[in-house]
């Protein structure tokens, strides 16, 4: 049995479709519902509520494209592993950064989050931990406590971890539900949507923006945590796609009922100027009391603590598993890729997850910063999936699909085009700050690759070239497009949007045709033939005549 086989043989395979669907919905129903409504509405207006529904649908096309992945290779840290398996270390690492640093950055936005809401309440030393824009340092110190919670609870077993996450997110549904209801109930005023420009104050191009950088990727991309606690799935090819697809539906609904509720709530004095104006510390608290739903505000000031808390602690979870499976790429040293055999958790990995996020923590100590951080990183993970399950069906067509549509072919390069114009809608020069995070990776890639013969290193760079040159040709047309994404203005408007379309349509077709089957494919087959062989229950032996 090989290394990877044991350690995975440590993970505990509990978790069914109910738990796989709390995992995702309770990742996608974070922070983002408590402060998304109002980023995105100050972004794009009312029509924010299309800012939702378009953000769901990328999500899914894309979501589509992992869960056949994910059914196919239920392992830890599934997201990290896929880009690899396709098209060998260079491309595989690239992806796996970008996911990693999407994912563990926002386990500090979700601590942020809770204090961001604190300081709101009434006393001077809740006042004192949010300064209008960023966490002071007390505010910062009493986030570092939360990540030590959400840690530690991920610390001891799996099982505690399911337990606790599935009451959790219980809560998670109902308190946003109930918040909804009642700001519908107590004020509804349609005149909202007339007032300050109308339903598309700052036109289209800001309801695409809203999509990228006002925490609707951020939320939506908790679609990913079912997949990377695949290996503790009890039946993957039933469950994975349940649990992704279910989650981001049900997130849909309850998030386009927040963002209807918060634009008939606000008060029509406050709109004097304009949505970008509005500066609630804690949008729906503060709407509850304007309105003297107090008793919502208390909840919602709690649920401020339990919501990213229970999203802070899934990630933690996640990025936990992806870790493991960045080392098992070989990036990193075999001491994070350590599975506790009393536990089923990866402890060490956990560790330097906590590491980061502190860091993370200190540089970047606003929600909306963190959120536009992650979410223009995440855009840049999503490109792996559409290119890596086509690639697959061309250079691995045996191995075992328990998910495979029929329809593929037609959403994977959709799915490419979808997260490309998005990687656009987050504007220059935040695109050109969030590739420039992508390259930093680079060196520790370059530790463990470039000292490998040049005749094995070459096909994994010729393979990988394809998603260099991406993010460097998305970043010169980021910075040379159209003015309203922050551009030079060298494209006109709406074509630039053609330009990227085609961008991103002709760099998938460079994705799949560079896929080959490099040495971590070939071994996962292998493994994967070994358990298939292992599960076939033995031939009953003949009867006597």
């Amino acid at each position: 049995m090989s290394t990877e086989q044991g350690s995975h043989s440590n993970y505990r395979r509990t978790l069914g479709p109910v738990a796989l669907t709390a995992v995702g919905l309770g990742s996608i129903i974070g922070s983002g519902w408590l402060f998304g409504a109002q980023r995105a509405a100050g972004i794009a207006g009312p029509a924010a509520i299309l800012a939702w529904v378009i953000g769901a649908v990328v999500a899914l096309t894309i979501a589509l494209t992992y869960s056949e992945l994910g059914a196919m290779f239920p392992k830890a840290g599934g997201m990290v592993r896929y880009g690899q398996y396709s098209h060998g270390s260079l491309s595989g690492y690239l992806a796996a950064w970008a996911n990693w640093i999407a994912i563990v950055s926002v386990i500090p936005g979700e601590a942020t989050a809770s204090v961001q809401y604190m300081s709101s309440w009434k006393w001077q030393w809740a006042k004192d931990l949010f300064d209008g824009k960023e966490l002071t340092g007390t505010g910062v110190a009493l986030a570092s406590v939360l990540l030590v919670f959400y840690f530690f609870l991920n610390w001891f077993a799996i099982t505690l971890f399911a337990k606790t996450n599935n009451a959790i997110t219980v809560f998670k549904v109902v308190v946003p539900v109930l918040t909804a209801g009642a700001l519908m109930w107590s004020h509804f005023d349609t005149h909202n949507i007339e007032v300050s420009g109308g339903f598309a104050p700052n036109g289209w191009s800001a309801v695409f923006t809203a999509v990228a950088t006002s925490g609707i990727v951020w939320a939506y991309n908790g679609f990913q945590s079912p997949l990377n606690m695949a290996g503790e799935a009890r039946n993957p090819g039933k469950s994975l796609p349940k649990a992704v697809i279910g989650s981001i539906l049900i997130a849909l609904v309850i998030y386009i009922a927040l963002q209807v509720a918060f634009l008939m709530a606000v008060p029509s004095a406050d709109l004097s100027d304009g949505w970008s104006a509005l500066t609630y510390k804690s949008p729906l608290a503060d709407l509850a009391i304007a309105w003297g739903l107090n008793w919502l505000a208390i909840v919602l000031y709690a649920d401020a603590f339990i919501s990213p808390s229970g999203t802070g602690m899934i990630y933690a979870a996640t990025t936990s598993r992806m870790i493991h499976g960045v080392q098992e790429n070989g990036h990193l040293p075999g001491i994070f890729g350590k599975v506790d055999p009393k536990t089923g958790v990866p402890r060490p990995a956990l560790l330097l997850n906590l590491v980061v996020a502190f860091l993370f923590l200190a540089v970047f100590r606003g929600w909306g910063s963190l959120a536009e951080i992650v979410s223009v990183a995440t855009v840049i993970s999503y490109i792996t999936g559409p290119v890596a399950v086509m690639s697959l069906r061309r250079i691995a067509p045996d191995l075992k699909r328990p998910v495979k549509l029929r329809a593929m072919p037609v959403i994977a390069p959709i799915a490419m085009i979808f997260g490309s114009l998005v990687l656009y809608w987050g504007k220059w020069p935040l695109t050109g700050k969030v590739i420039l995070i992508m390259a930093a990776g680079l060196p520790i890639w370059a530790w463990y690759e470039l000292r490998k013969p040049w005749a094995e290193l070459k096909p994994h760079l010729k393979a990988g070239i394809w998603m260099v040159a991406y993010l460097v040709v998305m970043a010169f047309v980021s910075w040379a497009g159209g003015t309203e994404f922050g551009g030079k203005g060298y494209l006109a408007e709406g074509w630039d949007l053609l330009v990227v379309a085609v961008i991103g349509l002709a760099f998938y077709f460079w994705g799949v045709n560079s896929a080959w089957r490099n040495p971590t494919l070939v071994a996962t087959e292998k493994e994967i033939a070994a358990l298939e062989a292992d599960e076939e229950p033995e031939p009953e032996p003949a009867k006597a005549k």
